[in-house]
């Protein structure tokens, strides 16, 4: 394939041929996109997931078509087909580049460059307005793997001492998912760790309403008892008066 080709299905589809976008069909989003997040696809399947409604032999025919049409939408920029088949398997073709791969290694990476681009986007929602089965299920993978890569950027930040990038990372996972206990934890933890007692009070207690006022449900007892070990080691622990400040 000549010339460089981007495929964006984070924030929306897109795909763009060097400078110039390439406007295709929902049908044709949809087959590209399928394939895409799969890495490789055998026909049968993509016909299968796509044209649920249609017989095996008319959803293979509906496949054979939208293929052609690809191919067709992008002759007057793609020398080579986006996607390509080897076989009965279809596969993204090597030269295009998808947006959900740099994600996948930025979270992999999480460099300083990385990191800067994960936090100042926060987590991109994956072909918002999408309903289908296939895609539904991939967000919520992606998702989970923001949430899980911010909690090891505040876990290696808190473990270096670098309590403000930890900070950040957590309160990047917060903003994503308010309910989820272990950025709540973690903040509990940066706080302890900075001998803030009356902050890391104050994140359980506000955590606790939270969630007895959305779920109707307390903080597990493993966030209880790291607040209560807190408390017998804290200064002036010993006289009860810190006992008493955290309950």
């Amino acid at each position: 394939m000549g010339g460089s080709a981007r495929l964006r299905l984070l924030d929306g589809f897109a795909l763009d041929c060097g400078a110039k976008p390439l406007h295709l069909t929902r049908t044709l989003q949809r087959l590209l996109a399928f394939v895409a997040l799969r890495r490789e696809a055998h026909r049968s399947l993509v016909a299968g997931t796509l044209w649920p409604e249609s017989d095996e032999a008319k959803a293979l025919g509906r496949l054979r078509t939208a293929l052609w049409r690809l191919q067709q939408s992008g002759a007057p920029v793609l020398p080579a087909p986006v996607l390509a088949a080897a076989g009965e398997t279809l596969r993204l073709h090597a030269s295009v580049r998808l947006d959900v791969d740099d994600l996948l290694g930025s979270t992999g990476a999480a460099g300083t460059a990385d990191r800067r681009v994960l936090l100042a986007g926060g987590p991109r929602e994956l072909l918002p307005g999408w309903y289908d089965d296939w895609v539904l299920l991939e967000r919520e993978r992606l998702r989970q793997l923001y949430l899980h890569t911010m909690e090891k950027l505040a876990v290696r930040d808190l473990g270096a001492g670098d309590y403000g990038g930890a900070l950040e990372a957590v309160h990047a996972a917060l903003r994503a998912e308010p309910l989820r206990e272990s950025p709540h934890r973690l903040l509990l933890e940066i706080h302890l760790a900075e001998g803030n007692y009356s902050e890391a009070i104050h994140t359980y207690h506000a955590y606790r309403l939270l969630l007895r006022r959305e779920l109707g449900v307390n903080p597990s007892p493993g966030m209880r008892r790291l607040l209560d070990a807190a408390v017998e080691a804290a200064p002036g622990a010993d006289d009860g008066t810190a006992r008493a400040r955290f309950h």
